[in-house]
């Protein structure tokens, strides 16, 4: 990631006291400048290294353990598929966090977004709606 994009997702993002990203993957370099900042706990379906000052948790966000979200201002993905935009906005609603996320892309949001346009990315967050 470009430490423009980077940056831009972190000044973001930092104005939440506890955040949660959803799938951190290979590349947890936001979650590591955020705890900087924050509390950031990160997940994955797969076990993960996460940098010091992130705690990780592995959980499947189509199947939650909602504890580990319950506590969260903000849930964020990067690079999120569409496939997982639903469950996380949903998951979100719950635990009455925002919701945060990129798209791998050209892959269009699947859930109510507002969008806004940063160095090398767009950042969607998620709309109000009535839960499905």
């Amino acid at each position: 990631m470009r430490p423009a994009t980077r940056d831009a997702l972190v000044d973001r993002l930092a104005g939440y006291e506890r955040l949660v990203e959803v799938g951190v993957g290979n590349r947890p370099d936001v979650a590591g400048v955020l705890a900087e900042h924050a509390s950031v706990t990160a997940t994955d379906v797969h076990d993960r290294p996460v940098p010091a000052g992130v705690r990780f948790v592995r959980d499947d966000v189509t199947d939650p353990d909602e504890s580990v979200y319950r506590d969260a201002d903000a849930l964020y993905a990067l690079n999120l598929p569409p496939e997982l935009h639903r469950p996380t906005w949903t998951l979100a609603r719950r635990v009455g966090a925002d919701f945060c996320f990129t798209t791998l892309g050209g892959d269009a949001p699947s859930v109510p977004v507002d969008s806004e346009t940063l160095p090398g990315e767009t950042l969607f967050r998620a709309r109000d709606a009535p839960l499905p």
